[in-house]
């Protein structure tokens, strides 16, 4: 099963930016799915952004559409979420996760069979 560990987030302005990136191990990174999710104080984790094994398509969640952008590198096993324009209910914990091999994409959690532990992002209005 892969590992995954994500890095990159941190405290920022309203309408600044931040890159997460996922760091993957113990896998062949190449053969999963990866997507990246959020929980916030209180509410269900939430859907963000997905990518399929290849990079070739990728899904937004509406209110992320055009100021997010999921990215892999399968060379340097790792997935990328840039995040522009960021507003205070982008506030949450991020999590990095994987499919099981060969899945294509998905939007569900349930879907996704490895976790990273997260990384806080606050954006402060």
């Amino acid at each position: 099963q892969v590992q995954l560990v994500e890095s990159g987030g941190g405290l920022v302005q309203a309408g600044g930016s931040l890159r997460l990136s996922c760091a993957a191990s113990g896998g062949t990174f190449s053969t999963y799915a990866m997507g990246w999710f959020r929980q916030a104080p209180g509410k269900e984790r939430e859907f963000v952004a997905a990518i399929t094994r290849t990079g070739g398509t990728t899904y937004y969640e509406d209110s992320v559409k055009g100021r997010f952008t999921i990215s892999r590198d399968n060379a340097k096993n790792t997935v990328d979420l840039q995040m522009n324009s960021l507003k205070s209910e982008d506030t949450a914990v991020y999590y990095c996760a994987a499919t099981a091999p060969f899945f294509r994409i998905s939007r569900n959690p349930a879907d996704f069979r490895s976790w990273g532990q997260g990384t806080q992002v606050t954006v402060s209005s």
